[in-house]
């Protein structure tokens, strides 16, 4: 059976790639119902998944977890982005005087019968003003414990050893040689 991976984004693919081998991309429109937990969020993506035609189906949610907004906006994040941007969301984690997150990555897997196991990956870090150009989406505010960068300064090679997914897919491919 195939494993797939629902996403459009190739960067994404790649790192799954190296950590999982060959497998297969599939960019669906599928329905995301919102929620402040990922989990469910991640559930219902891979119950539509698997109506789409028979195989493994592998859904991945990022996600930023603010301390001064008691964990907003977690899966939200896209909203965010959307309404405040970076800069925005930099002046809310000041204005509450407390720059403290969490970046995390919650995959879900599913092996044709719908249920979902989920596996995680996770990273402390601080939010700050913008810099950097390259990554994506919060990339340029979010500042890894232990680093004097943001994931925006860092190169692709640097944040693939230090990435939430990394360890999450980790995680998931360990479950997957156990239970082949």
């Amino acid at each position: 059976m195939d494993l797939l991976f629902v996403t459009g984004n190739e960067g994404k693919l790649a790192e799954a790639r190296a950590i999982l081998g060959e497998i297969q991309g599939i960019d669906l429109d599928l329905p995301e119902i919102q929620d402040i937990d990922a989990r469910k969020i991640i559930e219902a993506k891979l119950a539509e998944a698997v109506k789409t035609q028979p195989g493994s189906f592998i859904v991945e949610d990022t996600s930023l977890y603010l301390d001064g907004l008691n964990g907003l906006p977690g899966p939200l994040i896209k909203w965010f982005m959307k309404t405040v941007g970076n800069e925005g969301l930099a002046k809310m984690a000041e204005a509450f005087a407390n720059t403290g997150c969490e970046a995390r990555v919650v995959i879900g897997y599913a092996d044709g019968d719908g249920k979902a196991e989920f596996f995680e990956g996770s990273f402390r870090g601080t939010i700050v003003p913008p810099r950097g150009d390259n990554g994506f989406g919060w990339d340029p505010i979010f500042q890894p414990e232990g680093y004097d960068k943001t994931f925006a300064e860092f190169t692709q090679e640097e944040k693939n050893t230090v990435s939430m997914r990394r360890i999450a897919f980790e995680k998931l491919r360990k479950h997957l040689v156990i239970n082949r």
